[in-house]
């Protein structure tokens, strides 16, 4: 290993290959500010420009870098303008845009960097150490434990529901799941529930779900409520790009345990950033102490520390089942293995001892990239954090612009205008009657994922049988289980306890 490494950072440090770094992280980062143009557009675009090149090792650290350089950046307008351009940046915008809307949009975009850095530090140096290990754990994996966790996916609607609100976000993560069947089906490749439409035919996308989810109905209430763009005063001179001891003592374990868990998931061929990301957020919402539950939600930095560590750590997470077994964990590395494949390379076991110049040089490359992402973000935040200073009139039309490109772009069809208006007008009137909104689109997210991989775990053991053969899958429901059930234990006790201080008094 440690020739494999010597031998990486000959290559990685290489003039043209530190150029390609800073390429590919430089396009990445702006490509993943803008909504509606993820990490999977951009590197299919970027293809032939890395195949041009003819040097494997230098278009796969291209590649990588816009890669991580766009889930760094797709932040950006997850906290600025509640628009989500991936799904593994929607937890971001849960803390990360009422931190902006408190006129703390400095301090959101320093603690998402920060936790950004850290993320896919940690994981790359995690993955330097355990990606042969990692891989034979792995393979482990089959569709019975994937649909397992799906469903621990699924059991963290309790962290994304305010008090009183469960009921609410199991009806919402309901709606979510069904939205999710619409189109061809898993099983059978029938279109479902199209009512005849062909562009329903692969069902919703999910650029347009997410707009209409968050960034159209912002939109509107600025329309509605002149008084919240200016809450806080963040529409004022911004300055407080600073974190304080307090803040960084408090992010600093989140960051932490995030990043270790959300490389593990990230590892996992078809789990991904977004898995991670979701569960990250619920984790720390349910383990943080009752007083500092209630910030969640409402601009927390622990709720923007989670998402941003864990993305980004599963990420560099993903690179483990691509280089090792040649297994893509999620659309981007599919779009990877593709760029490999046509450059002669073929990523699996012996891709580290027959061309270790390629496995070391991207691994470290990683640790570079993020390194040159934080020089080149942090001085960049009171410029970007500016376009909350956009006054109403313009910022209305900026948003709107954004959400309607994003949606257009995502599928390249004009029919998605149509479903994001009707989406939008829905998820607005469903706010104004208090209803969560992120548990429907976490249950789109994982609906798709948990059909196929339960429909085929059905095929392989005939049956729901496999629940009870796999130990790996009893175990993975049985924490789903605890992940609903204590939530509510822990409040019942809360509310028994006022009441008995009620009585008191």
């Amino acid at each position: 290993m440690l020739d494999g490494i010597w031998v990486g950072l000959s290559t990685a440090f290489s003039f043209s290959n530190l150029l390609m770094v800073i390429g590919g992280c430089l396009i990445g980062t702006f490509i993943g500010m803008l909504p509606g143009l993820g990490p999977m557009s951009i590197i299919a675009i970027m293809i032939p420009v890395a195949i041009s090149i003819g040097d494997p090792s230098a278009a796969l650290i291209l590649l990588a870098g816009v890669y991580y350089g766009a889930i760094f950046g797709g932040s950006t307008s997850s906290i600025l303008i509640n628009a989500p351009g991936v799904a593994s940046t929607v937890a971001t915008s849960f803390d990360g845009y009422p931190l902006a809307r408190q006129g703390k949009a400095g301090k959101a975009l320093t603690v998402a960097a920060i936790a950004s850095f850290a993320g896919g530090s940690i994981g790359a140096i995690l993955l330097m150490i355990f990606a042969p290990a990692l891989a034979s754990v792995a393979l482990l994996f089959h569709s019975a434990e994937y649909f397992a966790l799906m469903v621990v996916g699924l059991s963290a609607i309790a962290a994304f529901a305010g008090s009183g609100q469960v009921g609410k976000a199991l009806l919402m993560t309901l709606v979510g799941l069904m939205m999710a069947t619409v189109g061809e089906g898993a099983l059978f490749n029938q279109p479902r529930f199209t009512m005849g439409i062909l562009d329903l035919q692969s069902g919703f996308g999910f650029i347009t779900l997410a707009m209409a989810m968050f960034a159209l109905p912002e939109a509107l209430f600025l329309v509605l409520d002149p008084s919240r763009s200016n809450s806080g005063g963040s529409s004022g001179d911004i300055k407080d790009l600073r974190i304080t001891k307090a803040e960084a003592k408090k992010i600093a374990p989140v960051i932490g345990r995030q990043s270790i868990q959300g490389f593990l998931i990230g590892v996992l061929p078809g789990a991904g950033a977004t898995i991670a990301s979701f569960l990250g957020y619920a984790v720390e919402r349910n383990i943080a102490p009752k007083e500092e539950q209630a910030e969640f939600g409402k601009g927390s930095v622990k709720g923007l520390a989670a998402p941003e560590s864990a993305n980004n750590a599963a990420c560099t997470g993903s690179f483990v089942p691509l280089l090792t077994l040649g297994i893509p964990g999620s659309g981007t590395t599919a779009i990877l293995l593709g760029a490999l494949i046509a450059l002669n390379v073929s990523p699996g076991p012996r891709l580290m001892i027959d061309q270790p110049e390629i496995f070391w040089s991207v691994i470290i490359s990683m640790y570079v990239g993020n390194v040159i992402l934080l020089i080149l973000n942090l001085p960049l935040i009171p410029y970007i954090a500016k376009v909350l200073a956009v006054p109403r009139n313009y910022l209305i039309p900026f948003i709107l612009f954004f959400t309607l490109m994003g949606a257009y772009i995502g599928q390249n069809n004009a029919t998605e205008l149509l479903m994001l208006v009707g989406f939008g007008v829905c998820a607005t009137l469903l706010r104004f009657a208090n209803y969560p909104l992120a548990p429907l689109l976490i249950g789109f997210i994982l609906g798709s994922m948990l059909e196929d991989n339960f429909s085929r775990s059905m095929q392989l053991y005939d049956g729901i049988s496999f629940i009870m053969e796999r130990p790996m899958t009893m175990g993975l429901l049985a924490l789903a289980v605890i992940l609903v059930v204590l939530p509510t234990i822990r409040a019942r006790r809360v509310r028994k306890q006022e009441l008995e201080a009620a009585e008191s008094d």
